[in-house]
Order: C-alpha cells, then structure tokens, then sequence
C-alpha cells in the first residue's frame, strides 16, 4: 500500500520560508508516503510580473538548493508547485522531491487566461514513488481529457493535481462545486485515483478560496476530502496491486 496526503492549506505569497514550515508542520503531522500540496505553493499563486520575476526560481540556483537541503530531513516524498525560471522563461511547475533530491519536473501545459507571462510545458512525464507510478496535472489541466490521458498511457495509478483556486468570490462560487465534476469524470475516463490539493481562507475581501482538496477513486467516488474553509489533509491507502484490489466499495 502506498499512503498519499493531500494538504489543504494557507496561502503564502511571496513568503518562501513560511510556506517551508508549512510543509514542514504538515510532514511531522502525516502518517504518509508522499504529501502533495497547492498549484504556485512555494512563492505563491501571483501572476503578476513583478510577482513571477521576483520570486521565481531556477532549478539549477543555489537559493533552490537551499529548499532542497531544508526539506532533506523529512521522510515523505513531496510534491510541490512552485513558479520556475528556466533562462528568460518563466512555467508553472511541479517538482517531485524526496530526500533533499530533486528527482521529478511537471511544466502545466494548459495555461489558462491571465498566465501569459508563463511559456507552457510539452509533455506529461510520470514518476515511480514507493512503488507506484504517478504523474500529474495542474490545475486546470484536468480540464482537458488529453492530459490525463497522456498520464495514464504510460501506466500511471494516480493522478496528482495541485491546484490554486483563490478566486474573486463570484467565480469562486460558480467553480466551487464544478472541480469534483471535472476530476471524478478524469478519473472514470483513465482508471486512475486522482488526488488534488488546493489552497483555502481568503486573500482580500473579494477573494476566497474554498478548495476542495480531495482523493478520487478510479469508480469517480470521493473517499476523502478536507472540509472547505479548514486546513487538513485528504488521505488514501493505495495498493500498488491491480485495480481489481483497491477498495472501491
């Protein structure tokens, strides 16, 4: 079995070391194989250009090192969005860390209205953890059957989906119960598990975030989410056997 937490959590913006200890609060408290947390967590969801060339971060950097070296000493596999530089190019990225080492690189592909500033990622890799393959999709990827799919061609059992859905309190409301739909329907389509971590609370007066950070099985039923508005964290069981083993009823 391989035990995956997804975190619901604050939002840090521009703030690296407290959304650190974030990861960190979360990793001490999780009886887990692999945390996964929010879309742009590290510096914080801001599509800004100040905001993006400021805080963004060269993989190769030593300030990336840094974050490297601090999360060396937890025990889990993480999964983290943060906002890449890569040469004169800017992407919405996840990484797959473990041990202090860097060992796995997703660039969002489907961007959505106002991330002009980030160049789009081509392909779909996917990743062994503890033996189990992942890969992922971020955020409004999992609006496109595509991206899962690519996903799931390459023998994936789980879907990792950060997302960052701290949104003006209209559209928040109009999406709120609109992400479950598009994920249990990704899940249906490719047989996958799919696990998704969101931010939650508010920005401003005009923006809140609602999650919902959840787990997926392949039938499409929700087995676990955090309560809207609270942080916490969504947990499975997953078993590195068939499909025909996991606990679907």
């Amino acid at each position: 079995m391989v035990r995956i937490a997804a975190c619901q959590t604050p939002e840090f913006l521009g703030d690296t070391d407290a959304a650190l200890a974030c990861v960190e609060r979360f990793a001490s408290q999780a009886d887990a194989d692999l945390l996964l947390f929010p879309e742009c967590f590290l510096q914080g969801y801001l599509v800004t250009e100040p905001h993006v060339r400021q805080h963004a971060l060269p993989l190769d950097s030593p300030e990336f090192e840094t974050v490297l070296r601090r999360l060396s000493p937890l025990r889990q596999a993480i999964v983290i969005g943060l906002i890449e530089r890569a040469g004169s190019r800017f992407h919405n990225t996840a990484v797959l860390i473990r041990h202090g080492r860097l060992l796995g690189v997703y660039r969002k592909v489907h961007l959505v209205e106002g991330e002009a500033i980030f160049t789009p990622g081509n392909h779909f890799p996917v990743f062994e953890v503890a033996g189990i393959r992942v890969g992922i999709n971020i955020c409004a990827d999992t609006r496109f059957p595509d991206a899962a799919a690519a996903v799931a061609a390459q023998g994936a059992r789980v879907l990792l989906v950060p997302a960052q859905n701290m949104m003006r309190r209209a559209a928040a409301e109009h999406w709120k119960d609109r992400h479950h739909q598009i994920r249990t329907a990704r899940a249906r389509e490719t047989g996958m598990w799919v696990i998704s971590a969101d931010v939650t609370g508010t920005r401003d007066s005009d923006r809140i975030g609602w999650g919902p950070t959840s787990v997926i099985a392949p039938t499409g039923r929700i087995l676990d989410q955090v309560e809207l508005m609270r942080t916490g964290t969504a947990v499975s069981e997953i078993p590195t056997g068939s499909y025909e083993q996991a606990p679907l009823a």
